[in-house]
């Protein structure tokens, strides 16, 4: 369960930081104010899933896959452009983040 409120925390940052972009610098405030709350929500459980999980680990996670993802949406839906190097570091994020759950004691399964 606790992974699963992690997972709820990255994708609800991810849909905040697209809200934030989509709002131009707060001139579209619709953007903006959903950017806000989301992020409420995603700090809200972040913080619940760190009393089940040491803080480094839940930030590394929380952090890493958000960079990849939001990185995944700018290529995709805002046509932002990802060259070889910045593939490679995603992917290293990515190695990561399976080596901290595949390989570490430092977190709880």
């Amino acid at each position: 369960m606790i992974w699963f409120l992690l997972m709820i925390s990255i994708a609800t940052e991810v849909f905040a930081t697209s809200m934030l972009n989509a709002s131009q610098g707060f001139s579209r405030p619709l953007y903006g104010v959903a950017a806000l709350a989301l992020y409420a929500v995603s700090l809200g459980v972040l913080a619940k899933v760190m009393t089940g999980l040491p803080v480094g680990i839940v930030y590394a996670v929380w952090s890493g896959l958000g960079i990849v993802l939001i990185s995944a949406i700018g290529w995709f839906f805002f046509k932002q452009k990802l060259d070889l190097p910045a593939f490679v570091g995603l992917a290293m994020i990515i190695g990561g983040v399976l080596v901290i759950n595949l390989f570490s004691h430092s977190s709880v399964h």
